[in-house]
């Protein structure tokens, strides 16, 4: 089970874009479920110089065989930024019955 599913941490400008992505990729069949987190504040390098802008977070649960051939390019084409940030991590352990439902909404 240690890499059959995924949480992905996926960071946008606002709750309407947050709710765009979330929608797509529930409905896609993509994530079984997007958690939108409001206002985190992220400090970041980008362009040679230190930012610092509020932003909303995803926190989107899937199938790890999903992440990399359809649910990244899935959230890069329909997300603002040059650079989004997609980050999956490994579900390693979790309620057996709440993978199975991942495992059944998710293609």
């Amino acid at each position: 089970m240690a890499t059959t599913y995924a949480v992905v941490l996926v960071t946008v400008p606002n709750k309407e874009v947050a709710r765009s992505v979330a929608h797509h990729l529930v409905e896609n069949r993509l994530a079984a479920c997007a958690n939108i987190i409001s206002t985190v504040e992220s400090i970041y390098s980008w362009e040679g110089k230190i930012q610092q802008d509020e932003e909303v977070l995803l926190l989107i649960k899937t199938r790890m065989e999903l992440v990399e051939g359809s649910l990244i390019p899935a959230v890069k084409s329909i997300h603002p930024y040059e650079v989004p940030e997609i980050i999956a991590l490994p579900v390693t352990a979790g309620s057996q019955s709440y993978l199975n439902w991942i495992s059944e909404v998710t293609r």
